[in-house]
């Protein structure tokens, strides 16, 4: 079964495939994301990656939990489930962007 791993602490610079080149040394990489702004395309300095089994993920944050890449210290463990909700997080009534104005 494979295991997904949070990678944050990401120099800006980093793209998926280093992401994935990072984490091959230690097993099979399912799949490797670092996450980028909506708007502007720009990293937003954290990832994800999934390895193959349970054994290569934790042999991988062993590895690099706290190795210093691109000039950054990596945080690199488990990735806890996503939370359900998000998007905007309230704002109130609708209407509230618009100045006061109603739509």
């Amino acid at each position: 079964m494979s295991k997904k791993l949070y990678v944050g602490n990401l120099s800006y610079s980093v793209n998926n495939s280093e992401l994935e080149q990072l984490f091959s040394a230690h097993g099979t990489v399912e799949s490797a994301h670092v996450i980028t702004d909506r708007d502007t395309g720009r990293s937003k300095g954290f990832g994800f990656v999934e390895m193959s089994t349970d054994q290569q993920a934790q042999a991988a944050i062993a590895a690099l939990h706290g190795k210093e890449v691109g000039g950054r210290s990596l945080t690199v463990n488990e990735a806890r489930p996503r939370e359900e909700g998000g998007g905007f997080g309230g704002g109130g009534r609708r209407g509230s962007f618009g100045g006061g104005r109603r739509y």
